[in-house]
């Protein structure tokens, strides 16, 4: 973050000072934080409004812990009767978060153009699957060149957008930033907040389709990121995805193609994998991508992650990182030595009592779905048992019942030994692999994530390898937890 005084937070933010007499000069010197908790000295506490949980109850803890600042949308008050608390009061809190970011950001973008600037490229990523696996890889990369900002977990959002660009300063070199959709205007927002210099789209695919009203609707929305480039910017798109290479028609400048077809600028090739489902490619660069005047390249690379789907996340970090002005070389190195940073996504663990847990749990789609059930398959090869628990896919409006069946379906196709359907919501689940010609002992039905976790503790046995996939509000995120810990005690495994 950088030093602002509470006259820039109100220019920025069209607020006001509380009280009235305070010090215009007074400065935020800490991180820009929405939690008390997580105050510094010199930080500004902005006071949310949620639904459960209003900001506005724990300004006072937050100057007392040191913030110099509580952004809010009413006065506030010491809670002893002191008086008011340092305060810009505004009309909507998360509004005014934004504009302080991108106020921030064009100060940014004014610096490093000085002599010894930084340089600051602003890299973002959507798409419908793999934005955060893609997002924690681009900032691995980056980072062995420069000072790198980017989002903790999933802050891809109205408000985790802008508090990640409140994270950079005048030495960062990358800001890279992931950007979520969940309707129309909603990429149109974010870079209008913080324009990308390179914006990748991975993939349009059927995650949260309600929203949207289709699959169409969410190729227009997820092109807004393309449209809200900054000057010169670059398009880094999915060549092996129709709908997303279309959007070079909507591109304001360069385009980038990414993927396994042959015409693509950055592509993965001699794609193979290990007994333990991680991928090794062979990275090919055409002449003069990124601006570098050399010939074509290609560079070995052997990711960490586990499973074939991660390959195409790893070319798009690629072509980005490219774009954004590093060699093929560094690239590909940075690439095999990347780990998944993340929770809850495809995170291998082996149990001191034989089973190894995938968990997978923090979001899912059809796409993603299929893809961590074929990792399943290949972890587990011939001679371990598969155990796919899934719970519902939500979002997926009127196609959700037919989404469901299909996963059934391809449990069966793909030989999973045995399939736990979570919840109700994901029943269809079931009745898909049942009708393609599952024995009916292949797949159990549990109402609950605890039934889910009793069932489990009886079933699973040294050897086998189970996956744990469903969207986050589906929860099964604590199933995860729960198999990866084990009810560990003193040292010993114990059931969940």
């Amino acid at each position: 973050m950088i030093a602002l005084t509470a006259a820039d937070v109100v220019a920025a933010t069209g607020g006001v000072l509380h009280p009235a007499g305070l010090d215009p000069t007074t400065m935020v010197t800490g991180a820009v934080v929405i939690d008390s908790r997580q105050v510094e000295p010199g930080s500004l506490f902005v006071a949310l409004p949620g639904e459960r949980v209003d900001g506005h109850d724990y300004a006072a803890a937050a100057v007392g812990a040191g913030a110099a600042l509580v952004l809010a949308a009413r006065p506030v008050e010491a809670p002893d009767g002191s008086g008011a608390l340092p305060s810009v009061v505004v009309p909507d809190v998360e509004k005014a978060l934004g504009d302080l970011a991108r106020e921030v950001l064009l100060r940014l973008r004014e610096a490093a153009l000085e002599p010894g600037g930084s340089r600051l490229r602003v890299i973002g990523v959507t798409g419908s699957v793999g934005k955060t696996t893609t997002k924690d890889l681009l900032a691995q990369v980056c980072g062995t060149v420069g000072p790198t900002v980017a989002p903790v977990l999933s802050f891809n959002n109205e408000i985790g957008l802008p508090l990640t660009v409140l994270r950079a300063d005048e030495q960062t070199r990358f800001l890279v930033l992931e950007m979520g959709a969940s309707g129309p205007g909603h990429l149109t927002y974010l870079t209008d907040i913080a324009p990308p210099d390179v914006a990748v789209v991975l993939v349009v695919g059927s995650a949260h389709l309600g929203p949207f009203g289709g699959i169409e609707g969410v190729a227009r929305a997820k092109a807004e990121i393309v449209r809200g480039l900054a000057p010169g910017g670059v398009a880094v798109l999915n060549a092996d995805d129709p709908r997303v290479a279309a959007m070079a028609a909507v591109a304001p400048g360069e385009v980038v193609l990414f993927g396994s077809e042959a015409e693509a600028d950055v592509r993965a090739a001699d794609i193979r994998l290990d007994r333990a489902g991680r991928a090794a490619f062979t990275l090919v660069t055409r002449a003069g991508i990124g601006g570098d005047a050399g010939g074509a390249e290609e560079w070995p690379v052997a990711l960490r992650l586990v499973g074939e789907h991660h390959v195409h996340n790893a070319v798009a970090a690629a072509a980005a990182a490219l774009c954004a002005g590093l060699a093929p070389r560094d690239v590909a190195a940075a690439l095999s030595v990347a780990d998944a940073l993340s929770p809850h996504r495809m995170h291998v663990v082996d149990r001191p009592d034989g089973v190894t847990v995938v968990d997978d749990s923090y979001n899912a789609n059809p796409d993603s779905v299929r893809a961590a059930l074929r990792a399943l398959a290949v972890l587990a090869g011939r001679d371990r048992r598969s155990v796919a628990v899934l719970g519902e896919m939500m979002d997926l409006g009127p196609d959700a019942r037919a989404a469901h069946e299909g996963i059934g379906l391809q449990v069966v196709r793909l030989n999973i030994a045995l399939t736990v359907v979570v919840g109700a919501g994901a029943r269809g689940i079931a009745d898909g692999a049942l009708r393609e010609g599952s024995w009916g002992e292949e797949v159990a039905t549990v109402d609950d994530i605890d039934a889910a976790a009793a069932f489990l503790a009886d079933e699973l046995r040294p050897g086998d390898v189970v996956l744990v996939k469903s969207s986050k509000d589906a929860g099964l995120w604590r199933l995860g937890d729960l198999l990866v810990g084990a009810g560990q005690v003193d040292g010993q495994v114990v059931a969940p």
